[in-house]
């Protein structure tokens, strides 16, 4: 017996719930790439981007995941022979780092910890050391979707600044646009890169480089780049050259109009509504984990993330059986731990199209699982999830 059936619920961190303005956005016949409506479109998502991004620099749209994101920035501004220090808080500085070193790129690693934020002195530290300057970027994460971790990008520019180096700060923006404050001019970051499957409300298939003067200015001399990621060529004139051929029109009606309903809500009202959500997952989670089984996978509350939550599951219980247990009994999916925590941990994502009603049903969900399956967790977790919302949100 099950009570699954009914409209069923995505908490996973991405691809997130897109909401039916957008797919209906989508559903529409296919135009004409080189003239009109949809080079309106283009234009006004290329500006728009920059306000989502915080940013007066360029914004570029790819055909392609988060990953196409990575290797766009690292080869727009890097060459062959390059250093780039990727600061470890997860899993993806760590992969994006990987792809470097397969383009040609010397790489290294800050070492960090999974259950907190990267240190912004020890970056500074390793950075003074580099005498000769043979680091030329430095990648990091706002937010890491293994860990849930929010990294302080203001402290990471800060670091960069007083060794007085060079290298350009690359930022991933993937699981915090849209979730989040990001201030790609007013922090200092040089290139940001981002998707659209998470705050942005979107399918996946779409993602984007955001870049500063100073990261134009390397290009201008960077050996890794291709015709398909090329920033110049996408600063051509003829429409197709923005998308290096046929662009992704139906993603694109989609994007306008995600954008369109962040813009609508206004962005700090989205970023507060996170905010709220995220804390009404925290408060159920310290509650569960008064059972000792049950904690954050970040240790410092102040680094958790308002995108996603990484809950452990100590004690040897099966974390597995709960995340099925949700899915097959109660029709909610939450996350699977990834990064080699896959054993330990489960992830409740609260971002992008999400309301309260998705949330506490969620929270519910999770706890009826604890219970079902005898994993010891203090009692009221949903309650005080509730509370919390009853005491911000006023009537």
């Amino acid at each position: 017996m099950s009570v699954r059936h009914g409209r069923p619920v995505l908490s996973i961190p991405g691809p997130t719930t897109v909401p039916d303005e957008v797919l209906n956005a989508m559903h529409r016949p296919a135009v004409d790439i080189y003239s009109g409506p949809l080079l309106e479109v283009t234009d006004s998502c290329l500006a728009d981007l920059r306000t989502v991004f915080a940013t007066e620099g360029r914004t570029y749209i790819y055909a392609a995941n988060g990953h196409g994101a990575w290797e766009a920035a690292l080869t727009n501004v890097l060459s062959r022979g390059n250093k780039v220090l990727g600061l470890e808080s997860g899993r993806f500085a760590l992969g994006w780092a990987d792809m470097a070193a397969v383009l040609g790129v010397e790489t290294e690693m800050l070492p960090g910890d999974w259950s907190r934020a990267v240190d912004p002195a020890a970056l500074e530290t390793r950075l003074r050391n580099d005498t000769d300057g043979t680091i030329s970027a430095v990648l990091v994460v706002q937010v890491d979707t293994a860990s849930g971790v929010r990294n302080d990008i203001t402290a990471v520019r800060k670091a960069i600044d007083a060794a007085g180096h060079d290298a350009l700060l690359m930022v991933d923006v993937i699981a915090s646009l849209g979730t989040m404050p990001f201030e790609m001019d007013a922090w200092g970051v040089d290139v940001a890169v981002a998707g659209s499957q998470k705050g942005l409300m979107m399918p996946p298939g779409l993602s984007f480089n955001a870049a500063g003067p100073k990261a134009v200015a390397r290009h201008a001399s960077a050996d890794l780049r291709t015709a398909y990621w090329d920033w110049t060529t996408r600063e051509g004139e003829q429409h197709y050259m923005k998308y290096c051929g046929t662009p992704p029109e139906h993603q694109l009606f989609g994007l306008r109009q995600a954008i369109d309903m962040l813009f609508a809500e206004g962005l700090e009202n989205v970023f507060e509504r996170h905010r709220l959500l995220a804390e009404a997952v925290r408060r159920a989670v310290a509650v569960w984990a008064e059972g000792n089984a049950i904690s954050f996978n970040i240790s410092e509350p102040s680094q958790r993330s308002d995108s996603v939550t990484t809950i452990r599951v100590d004690g040897g219980h099966d974390v597995a059986s709960l995340i099925r247990y949700c899915d097959e009994k109660c029709g909610v999916t939450i996350g699977v731990g990834i990064g080699g925590i896959e054993d330990t941990a489960f992830r409740i994502a609260h971002m992008g199209h999400v309301n309260a009603p998705m949330v506490l049903g969620t929270l519910g969900v999770v706890e009826t699982g604890l219970g079902a399956l005898g994993i010891p967790h203090g009692r009221g977790g949903v309650q005080a999830a509730i509370d919390w919302l009853a005491s911000e949100v006023k009537a």
